[in-house]
């Protein structure tokens, strides 16, 4: 018999009662009934119960014995009673009586309990990340997680697609983030920097002649935390394709999507091809790049309306007469809501920095509703039929801070009915888009508008190639800086040195996005060198530079480069959506917490005064005092606890 085990502890059914085996694994739970102990053993395959009368020699040990100690036994495979079945574990319908045990390794007291899901401190959860990774939920989210990436990989190889791998230490490069930086021990005073996606690598690739590339690549940002956005490092599926127009990427990717999301998800994903929305467009009805398209509000603009009718609300027309923009959002049937619903949304804008959320609410007008039921009740017997005339009575502390003539226009424009409410957004332009973005994913979740049950993904297409960077006063690339602004070099020499030109250029990039996150950046990219220096020209970058700093992909270009283009979608935001999961560190193993910190490893951390000299490296004055702040803390966090 093995040393360890014959069967896992999720192998046992009513087939193998009468076997004896064995069995390994962590005590996960116990229960002394006196007479007789029972444990659950658990391991990475399931939960087995066991069973040992109170007058067996290793019943002390096992008795004494803590949660999460790791035991190995021998008995006897026998069927549980009716009553005692438990439907809910794989091996419910039996147990092993046992002959023979012994402690392989005693657990010392638990700083977290790993036989129950309940809310933990995060720090402790990271910092003791492999008791975490037993815990039934998390343990099943990174095995998701691999079957996942195993999916991913056999459906990019089925279409063709070849894996390659990309260098890690590569040369710093104008990604939109900040680099990880590596000092060089052989290049005193110089830096590698840790890739923030294998874009050049994955470009080059194509120029090489590979046509098809694929790799589950790990990618390294210095960006702060947020819910779906790890610090430090993630993984993308990173593709690739040589001849291809912005319709082959998506027809590539899509199905890949959708079949990964309907194998590991009983929620219903959009068949391809997914819709596609214009930039422009999805920031008018959405107010975001990423909109979340299960909720159905729509934001509808009214500046024009505004401006037409009489203008009476000051606060409006300032903003106006500067160049805003009036924004609405009409949701329906929910003006009898209670008055805290809507104070608690005005409770909600003031938190997000607005001055207040205006809004105004329809209602029926009591004399013609009841003149409407007299003429419906009149035409009973006729054959006429009645066309409704009842009148929308408009409520709301602001009602009355805007014209009839505007209210009956905004009425008309988004179709108010009965017990409708419009909640308005003024501001200028941008401001007020993405306030109003805010404001439409807020009642989509106050009124229960998402569907939990559905994916629903859409392109973001026709994105600004440049932007204005309000800071400094001066033209920068939007998205990508290798990506093919649409029109070619004749458009950008035409618009150059004009600002407002530039702004107004659009490029081959895209976004895809499913239920109002974005999984990945794309673009069809700039392979002709003429382009790219031009490009990176507008944006101050000489010609010298552009061959300092990407040498590799100029000279590559010019020795024949096709029309490529690619995408990367993110592994661990796709698992975070079909696992269902609120937080991105619940699928990934072992994750940094918000501050960028390893707390099992212990990273970043001090290294030796040795180890900066082989590097050249001299901490500043505010590094070395920051250093000593942090001892002195920790000594005294040590002298308390003593």
């Amino acid at each position: 018999m093995h040393a360890y085990r014959t069967h896992t502890c999720g192998e046992l059914t009513q087939a193998t009662i009468g076997q004896t085996v064995k069995l390994s694994g962590w005590v996960h739970r116990k229960r002394d009934h006196g007479q007789l102990l029972f444990i659950d053993v658990r391991d990475h395959y399931g939960i087995t119960q066991l069973v040992l009368e109170n007058d067996q020699p290793f019943f002390e040990m096992l008795n004494r014995v803590r949660l999460e100690s790791v035991i190995t036994v021998e008995g006897k495979v026998i069927g549980r009673t009716a009553e005692t079945v438990n439907p809910e574990l794989s091996t419910g319908e039996i147990e092993v009586r046992l002959t023979a045990a012994q402690v392989e390794s005693e657990a010392d007291p638990l700083p977290l309990q790993v036989n129950a899901e309940r809310d933990l401190n995060e720090n402790i959860r990271l910092r003791y990340r492999f008791l975490d990774l037993r815990r039934e939920s998390l343990h099943k989210n990174i095995i998701l997680r691999s079957q996942i990436i195993t999916a991913l990989r056999r459906k990019m190889t089925e279409r063709g697609f070849n894996e390659f791998q990309t260098p890690i230490l590569t040369a710093s490069s104008p990604e939109g983030a900040r680099d990880y930086l590596v000092p060089s021990r052989v290049h005193p005073g110089k830096f590698y920097a840790l890739p923030q996606a294998p874009q050049q690598f994955k470009q080059l690739l194509m120029v090489a002649g590979f046509d098809r590339y694929f790799q589950i690549a790990p990618c390294f940002r210095d960006e702060d935390a947020r819910a779906d956005r790890s610090p430090g490092e993630f993984y993308q599926l990173d593709m690739e394709m040589s001849f291809v127009t912005q319709d082959d990427v998506f027809a590539a990717i899509e199905p890949v999507l959708y079949e990964v999301f309907s194998e590991f998800s009983t929620k219903e994903a959009t068949k391809p091809p997914f819709v596609r929305i214009p930039y422009d467009e999805a920031m008018e009805k959405y107010g975001s790049d990423k909109p979340d398209l299960r909720n159905p509000l729509i934001i509808s603009d009214l500046t024009e309306e505004y401006k037409e009718n009489p203008r009476v609300f000051k606060v409006f027309n300032q903003i106006i007469d500067s160049g805003g923009v009036l924004k609405a959002i009409k949701a329906e049937n929910i003006a009898q809501n209670p008055r805290s619903f809507f104070d608690k949304l005005e409770e909600w804008a003031i938190s997000e920095g607005a001055k207040g959320l205006a809004y105004i609410k329809f209602e029926l007008g009591i004399d013609e509703l009841k003149e409407d039921i007299r003429k419906a009740f009149a035409s009973l017997n006729s054959n006429d039929s009645v066309e409704s005339r009842i009148e929308l009575i408009a409520t709301g502390k602001v009602a009355k801070l805007f014209s009839e003539e505007f209210i009956q226009a905004a009425v008309n424009k988004l179709g108010v009915k009965a017990n409708d409410v419009i909640f308005f957004v003024c501001d200028q332009k941008e401001d007020a888009q993405s306030f109003a973005g805010k404001v439409r994913n807020k009642l989509g979740d106050q009124l229960n508008l998402i569907d939990p049950n559905v994916f629903k993904f859409c392109w973001i297409v026709d994105f600004p190639y440049f932007e204005w960077n309000k800071d400094e006063r001066k033209i920068e690339f939007s998205h990508n800086p290798f990506s093919m602004p649409q029109g070619g070099l004749e458009a950008l020499q035409a618009a150059k040195g004009n600002t407002e030109k530039l702004l107004a250029m659009r490029a081959y990039q895209y976004d895809i996005v499913c239920n109002g996150v974005e999984l990945s950046s794309g673009a069809i990219r700039n392979h002709r060198p003429e382009i790219m220096y031009e490009a990176f020209g507008i944006c101050g970058y000489p010609p010298s530079e552009v061959d300092e700093r990407f040498g590799g992909m100029i000279r590559a270009f010019k020795l024949g480069a096709p029309p490529h283009g690619g995408l990367a979608p993110g592994v661990d935001r796709m698992v975070m959506l079909i696992a269902d999961e609120p937080n991105i560190r619940e699928v990934i193993a072992f994750p940094m917490n918000q501050q960028a910190q390893d707390l099992l490893m212990g990273a970043p951390a001090t290294v030796t005064e040795k180890q900066l000299r082989e590097l050249n490296i001299q901490l500043s004055p505010k590094a070395l005092k920051m250093l000593e702040e942090e001892r002195q803390k920790q000594d005294g966090q040590a002298d308390e606890a003593a």
